[in-house]
């Protein structure tokens, strides 16, 4: 379980200054080249797109709520992301097979084609970011990341949501 943000930790706060430093980094990187990858214009794609398919992906057509809760984020959000993907074609609305009535996304055809050169060209990004690692070292680092992922999620879904400044 999560500490929470107000209580103390054994740990020197010297790792934990240079780990928030370290993520606040990649963060910056990670949004600057938009991870995209290498090759043909880096095969960039905007985050929340490439989570919106892959997620479509994974786990079959949904509905914008299903997919909302499933992303930890609102469903009006989901919407606006949506948008343009219908837009461009990558996710086409279709009727769900039991409700007529309910609308489900699903990823289309030339969605998967695009999500396909995005990933091959972030995994060329990836072994070129890793390219003195060993394959423990690359799955060690999967796994610490992959955890890390998991309690920020988790600690963000059980703080209380502060508004926007305006």
């Amino acid at each position: 379980m999560p500490t929470p943000p107000d209580m103390t930790t054994d740990l020197a706060p010297g790792v934990l200054d240079t780990l928030q430093h370290q993520v606040a980094v990649f963060a910056r990187r990670a949004e600057q080249t938009r991870l995209g990858g290498v090759g043909r214009l880096h095969q960039s794609m905007d985050r929340a797109a490439y989570l919106l398919l892959n997620r479509l992906d994974q786990e079959g057509p949904m509905g914008v709520k299903a997919l909302a809760a499933g992303m930890g984020i609102d469903s009006s959000t989901v919407t606006r992301q949506v948008a343009p993907l219908v837009d461009t074609g990558l996710v086409k609305r279709t009727s769900h097979p039991e409700d007529g009535r309910a609308v489900v996304l699903q990823l289309s055809p030339r969605g998967k084609a695009r999500l396909d050169e995005v990933r091959a060209s972030r995994r060329q990004l990836m072994e070129l970011c890793t390219e003195g690692w060993t394959e423990e070292e690359r799955a060690m680092f999967c796994t610490l990341l992959t955890r890390f992922n998991s309690a920020l999620s988790d600690v963000h879904s059980t703080l209380p949501q502060v508004p926007p400044t305006s």
